[in-house]
């Protein structure tokens, strides 16, 4: 198969389903994955594909969103280990804000039961993993709830943050980069992951490296706010370093 023909076939199979990963178009068309790297990278240089970590998307998807239950199931043995080293930074008995997000659910989960904690979130699934939790004093925040995310979002959410000062809150995004910071697809959830950060004296990131490089549509903060980044042996020791050169500790695990 000519170049031409292979580039085709890609963007065929990124329009169809939402993404191509270099690792999978290799093995499909029994080529390297420099070689596919070259057909992305020609493709997006023409304008109908976007390179993202690993892989690319159609252009114009840059705020392409995956729903709950795909983000579930996307990277989950990576997910279940940030979680389980994200339950190091729980404050005795302090206070966290919990985000919306995959990770920050699989961390919720994880809290022991006899945990001595309070909790904010504007999560729905985050809320209900601790509802049974006796020794969590949850909080749950309100606002018109995003089906996507099950997220609460817009004013009344914001109002509520901005009267809280938590000790750690655990974030979560979307993309990542040095460069362009922490992104999200939707301004809406950008706006309330801006007021968490304001609303916390320590910001810890959870994300696998999958979001590493990614540029959504929203931005909503930088590294310069993010204390600690908690990801997995994915994330390049270059991006790595760039992140700690902003000011962030990063734990891969």
């Amino acid at each position: 198969m000519y170049a031409p023909e292979r580039q085709q076939e890609i963007l065929r199979l990124a329009r169809e389903a939402g993404r191509v990963d270099v690792l999978s178009l290799a093995e499909q068309f029994q080529v390297t994955a420099e070689t596919v790297r070259r057909d992305l990278t020609a493709l997006d240089r023409a304008g109908m594909l976007r390179r993202v970590h690993g892989g690319a998307i159609p252009a114009g998807r840059l705020d392409f969103e995956p729903d709950l239950t795909e983000r579930e199931s996307t990277a989950a043995d990576e997910k279940d280990r940030i979680a389980a080293a994200a339950l190091a930074e729980l404050p005795d008995g302090g206070s966290v804000i919990l985000d919306a997000g995959s990770t920050i659910a699989r961390l919720a989960a994880s809290i022991p039961v006899d945990t001595a904690l309070t909790v904010v979130t504007h999560a729905l699934p985050v809320a209900a993993r601790l509802a049974d939790h006796t020794g969590i004093d949850l909080h749950l925040v309100g606002g018109r709830v995003r089906h996507r995310t099950r997220a609460a979002v817009d004013a009344w959410a914001l109002r509520a943050y901005a009267e809280i000062r938590a000790d750690v809150l655990f974030l979560a995004t979307n993309g990542f980069s040095a460069q362009g910071g922490l992104t999200t697809p939707d301004l809406a959830e950008a706006a309330v992951k801006r007021a968490t950060i304001a609303a916390a004296r320590r910001v810890v990131v959870l994300a696998d490296s999958s979001k590493s490089g990614q540029e959504q549509f929203a931005r909503f903060g930088s590294f310069a706010d993010v204390d600690l980044l908690i990801t997995d042996r994915g994330l390049a020791l270059e991006d790595k370093a760039a992140i700690e050169a902003a000011g962030t500790e990063v734990v891969l695990v």
